[in-house]
């Protein structure tokens, strides 16, 4: 393995040991894995030589798995949450290293998914189905949930671990393997989980080979395995582009897709709202994981009787929020990804201002190695081209609103459906916005912010958000088929709708 000599890249070298990655996925020419905190390359990994191969061994298990009862392979699942918790501190530090996000955020991401094992092992015995009356005298009908197949899963930097678990979870207890291609910029982190699981799967004893397999690879492996006619169902997370790249090439054999896609989300703030609850709540939603969330807070719709004492509070709030190494007690914001979403910051800000936005506080980088950048906010004239348009970077774009109808219609009118939310202590207003004429998003809070979902509920949204559910709720049925059954039970044949057709 050739790594640079940083403390990120030694760090990163000590973690991975520990959590039992094995040297020989090293490789001097595979893809680079970088550390956002310094830049610093962390390793190089092995790309996944045959993807036929991971196929086929994911078809393979998927013959033995379902045929194990739900209870039984919630036992791995079980199994695996045990297995997270002894290394939780190791595997969220290695999110911080590769990620960039903050202690406690990578410490977070790694208690979701010990959370979403606790509700899949419980789930492993509820997979229920109806019981349908028939029209016809001795005769039963039922409706059942059955295991799909090879789940594929793609996930993005941003949520490294969390998005894996989400659906990898529930994929097993519902009786599919699961194949995984990880971000090409996360490689690190994906294969310490995987080696968490492999200690899972020892202890449970009798998974088929191939239950959960990891392919590390580029755009390209993951657009050959959407491809495949055996993978049952594509769940990808990622941009807008990349999943309307994904559902053309799955609906073309006419498989299943998921799909958790970009998020353009926004707080209405009405006069009547705690504004001291809002400025936490905007602090947090706006700028945690350095906007690299996609349910970050990036539009903010104001009363215009309230605007300017709320925008005097958040550019004093934002002049004092600590930006630097994630690692650091204190620090609140860590770096961006890359360079390239550095530059994405940069663009967005100068078209915010050529389309008559102005910049109340930040938007300038901070001099050392990464990349940081100082969370912007920029006031708008009006929701112009740009606050369209998904930043993924910490801008907080805030118009203003003389009435709550005026300001739904603002939140509703982009592209994106995926979070938004409402302060108000008005029980009309809160009611409104939560109503099928209020949010079209797949996310309405009250007094809440946009970002920080809880497992317990499915997640996802609406539009070029893509539609799909994951996580809680019956999320799991995207993960299953369903099969309406009939029996007949007496020694009669009758036909349904009264047909008569006698031989």
């Amino acid at each position: 393995m050739t790594v640079a000599t940083t403390a990120a890249a030694a760090e990163s070298r000590e973690i991975l040991a520990r959590l039992g990655v094995a040297a020989a996925v090293w490789s001097s020419d595979g893809f680079e894995a970088r550390s956002p905190i310094d830049g610093s390359v962390a390793g190089r990994v092995a790309e996944t030589p045959d993807l036929d191969a991971v196929s086929a061994r994911s078809v393979a298990a998927f013959h033995q798995w379902k045929r194990l009862p739900a209870p039984r392979r919630g036992e791995l699942v079980r199994l695996l949450g045990e297995e997270l918790r002894a290394s939780k501190d190791d595997l969220a530090r290695l999110v911080t290293l590769e990620a960039g996000k903050i202690v406690s955020e990578g410490l977070g991401e790694v208690q979701e998914m010990i959370d979403i094992c606790d509700f899949a092992v419980g789930l492993s015995r509820q997979l229920y189905g109806l019981t349908l009356a028939s029209e016809r005298p001795g005769h039963h009908m039922r409706e059942t949930w059955q295991p799909l197949g090879p789940v594929l899963v793609i996930s993005a930097f941003n949520f490294p671990v969390a998005v894996w678990a989400w659906n990898a979870c529930l994929a097993l207890i519902c009786g599919d393997p699961v194949i995984w291609k990880p971000s090409e910029k996360t490689p690190l982190t994906a294969l310490a989980t995987q080696a968490v699981f492999d200690r899972a799967i020892a202890r449970f004893g009798d998974a088929p080979e191939g239950l959960c397999q990891l392919v590390i690879g580029g755009r390209e492996a993951g657009e050959a395995l959407a491809a495949d006619p055996r993978i049952a169902l594509v769940s990808a997370t990622g941009s807008t582009r990349m999943g309307r790249a994904v559902a053309q090439t799955v609906a073309a054999r006419l498989g299943r897709s998921l799909l958790e896609l970009g998020g353009n989300n926004a707080m209405i703030v009405t006069p009547s709202a705690d504004l001291d609850m809002a400025v936490r709540a905007i602090a947090f939603s706006a700028v945690g994981t350095c906007g690299q969330r996609c349910t970050t807070l990036r539009r903010l719709l104001v009363h215009e009787s309230v605007a300017d004492g709320l925008i005097a509070r958040l550019k004093a709030a934002y002049e004092t929020l600590p930006v630097g190494d994630p690692r650091e007690a204190g620090v609140l914001i860590g770096p961006l990804i890359d360079e390239a979403a550095a530059h994405g910051f940069d663009t967005a800000l100068a078209h915010a201002v050529e389309q008559g936005g102005r910049i109340v506080v930040g938007g300038d980088r901070v001099d050392r190695d990464g990349v940081y950048v100082r969370p912007a906010i920029v006031r708008m004239p009006a929701q112009s081209a740009v606050v369209q348009h998904e930043t993924f970077a910490p801008i907080l774009y805030v118009l203003t609103w003389s009435d709550f109808d005026e300001a739904v219609a603002m939140q509703n009118a982009v592209p994106q459906g995926l979070s938004s939310c409402v302060f108000t202590d008005s029980v009309r207003e809160a009611e409104a916005f939560l109503s099928a004429w209020g949010s079209d998003c797949g996310i309405a809070n009250v007094n809440i912010g946009p970002s920080g979902a809880e497992i317990g509920g499915a997640f996802g949204g609406e539009k070029d958000t893509g539609g799909g559910r994951e996580s809680g709720s019956d999320a799991w049925k995207a993960y299953m088929r369903r099969q309406t059954q009939t029996v007949n039970f007496s020694r009669e044949l009758p036909l349904a709708q009264g047909v008569k057709f006698e031989v």
